[in-house]
């Protein structure tokens, strides 16, 4: 299956490419970046010399230890999690915000002190203090918490998706216990609600203090930058389009469009999901002449929330990017689980959230018989239907058609979701799903009676999404609201604009732009999120050349930040002459 008819051009490892006198600030290898650490040590002679090297989770302490620090010569080397906490007590202190719900649990408001034992931190301290050694180096996550002040501070930055491979492939645990061998999704669930919490807060007070980042995400290929050269390149990025790294994940209802359109592994069974804009989860990769240097995306927004996000997003969201893009394949796979999303007030109360996943889908491509399953039939009796599924989980049965609207669409139909919305995509549609961020709070509530790629049951949530189905969303509430709400709101010299969504109840504005000839955008207050849904490539450009030209290929999500202001969009390549798209999303705000 080829849906192109074409040789896939979709760039997986797009990069912001750095000026060229930037390239000496990057240290490929042990090498070179023992060569540099040791020549900064060398201008300290005569003094004592704290080192610090503080370790996101996930960063293989191992290989920094076996690599680097064994190379040190009479040196004293402390490692932080010798002040940890035991193991139960730490998990007795957790326990509230992890939870013993098989996926959610409470968003912590605990900072990184939480894990360590006062006792062990002062005596730690005490240590550094009385000892002799011309160079101490202290390393390891809340390694700059317990020696806040030192000479050198090395930050080992962890990209969010390599997190969650090595908790797959049973390399990781989690910060202060030993759960190597649990469950990833168990590891995962807990780095998400607590452990990457803190240790972003804590990032986010480390940044201006940074010498010196580090990139181990490729085991054994590390790179090392300055400080300065990854403030640099995240500043560039704020100022001009980007696009972050996509990363792919097979599904027990994943199909085969992404394999040919995005050029992946023709062996791998199906790919079920693509993250192609999420910044907490996706990485960002700046490129030092030819030595590409990864970074968590989230990294921008926290160096540059305003010039990135724009003032109004940034005083109602903080530092979050509020906007997803993704992609669900279910050509040639199998539904989606039929599943609802929590009201805002829900996810507020019963998980420390303050703002809810609102989505929608934008048909990238269906076959004749795609469909969509949206809302509720007209008159159905609810609490049958939660009996029934409540029934299903042990008789593996439900008849979903008996309860909800199930609806043909066609390529370029625009399905809106507000929450409370019970809805899943079916076969043979490539969804691009447009979303606010907080993906993983999925209400299951029937999964077609089958197993996970882990052979295991997937978690169904009945209890909580029987709290937060909307029943006036029916087939009548469809018509009218839910499907293809499209308007043409302006037009121009060989282009015009549609609003596509979302719904009036949620915050993200979609519009289409269909052009032959070049597209005026402002980003009016708001980061723009877009993807090219119709045509070859595209090209980028700034009317007033504050940013090199930025092409983008057929179905790549790309962001404009707040700060571009004014930009432009026309055909490029094999493109020029004919019509392309764009789907662009952004924050609705009275400015």
């Amino acid at each position: 299956m080829n849906p192109l008819k074409y040789k896939s051009n979709y760039d997986k490892y797009p990069v912001v490419q750095l000026p060229d006198d930037y390239i000496k600030d990057c240290f490929p290898g042990w090498n070179a970046i023992l060569s540099e650490i040791a020549s900064k040590l060398q201008q300290k002679v005569g003094k004592k010399n704290i080192l610090v090297i503080e370790c996101y989770p996930g960063v293989f302490e191992k290989e920094i230890e076996d690599n680097f620090l064994s190379k040190f010569p009479d040196v004293l080397i402390l490692n932080s999690s010798s002040a940890m906490l035991c193991e139960d007590k730490l998990n007795a202190l957790l326990k509230e915000d992890i939870t013993d719900d098989e996926i959610f649990g409470y968003m912590t408001r605990r900072n990184i002190d939480c894990y360590f034992d006062t006792i062990k931190v002062e005596a730690l301290r005490s240590q550094i203090k009385e000892a002799k050694n011309d160079l101490i180096i202290i390393f390891g996550t809340g390694a700059a918490y317990i020696q806040p002040e030192s000479d050198i501070l090395m930050y080992a930055d962890m990209a969010r998706w390599e997190i969650q491979m090595r908790f797959r492939r049973n390399e990781l645990g989690n910060i202060g216990v030993n759960n190597k061998d649990e469950r990833a999704s168990l590891k995962y669930k807990r780095a998400f609600f607590v452990d990457w919490r803190i240790c972003d807060r804590f990032k986010k007070k480390l940044m201006p203090k940074w010498d010196y980042v580090l990139d181990t995400n490729i085991k054994n290929e590390p790179k090392m930058a300055t400080a300065k050269a990854i403030r640099a390149g995240l500043k560039q990025a704020a100022s001009q389009p980007f696009r972050v790294v996509p990363f792919f994940d097979p599904g027990p209802w994943g199909g085969q469009w992404m394999k040919e359109v995005c050029d992946l592994d023709r062996d791998q069974k199906n790919f079920a999901w693509c993250f192609d804009c999420v910044p907490e989860e996706n990485s960002l990769l700046l490129g030092f002449g030819d030595v590409k240097f990864e970074l968590p995306s989230i990294d921008l927004v926290f160096a540059h929330p305003c010039d990135l996000l724009g003032k109004p997003v940034h005083a109602r969201f903080g530092d979050e990017f509020p906007i997803r893009f993704d992609f669900l394949d279910t050509m040639d796979g199998g539904n989606l689980s039929l599943q609802v999303h929590p009201l805002t007030e829900y996810i507020q109360e019963k998980f420390g959230m303050h703002y809810t996943q609102e989505e929608s889908y934008y048909m990238l491509d269906a076959r004749e018989d795609a469909v969509v399953y949206l809302g509720l039939k007209n008159g159905i009796d609810k609490d049958k239907m939660i009996s029934e599924l409540e029934d299903s989980q042990t008789t593996g049965k439900f008849d979903a058609d008996k309860y909800i609207g199930k609806y043909p669409v066609k390529k370029h139909d625009h399905i809106l979701i507000p929450p409370g919305t019970i809805h899943c995509s079916g076969i043979n549609g490539m969804v691009l799903e447009i979303s606010a961020t907080p993906f993983i709070f999925t209400f299951k509530l029937w999964d077609w009676a089958r197993l996970g790629l882990d052979g295991r049951p997937r978690p169904i949530n009945i209890e909580h999404g029987k709290n937060v189905i909307q029943w006036n969303r029916d087939e009548n509430w469809v018509k009218n609201e839910g499907i293809n709400q499209i308007v043409k709101v302006a037009e121009g010299d060989g282009w015009h604009e549609e609003k596509t969504g979302l719904h009036e109840c949620e915050f993200i504005e979609t519009r289409r732009h269909w052009f032959s000839k070049t597209v005026p955008h402002k980003t009016n207050g708001s980061v723009n999120v877009l993807n090219l849904v119709e045509g070859r490539e595209a090209i980028v450009e700034s009317p007033t050349n504050a940013f090199e030209p930025f092409v983008v290929h057929y179905a790549e999500t790309f962001i404009i930040p707040e700060a571009v202001k004014e930009y432009t969009i026309r055909p490029f390549g094999e493109s020029e002459g004919k019509e392309c798209a764009t789907l662009k999303a952004y924050v609705r705000h009275n400015g």
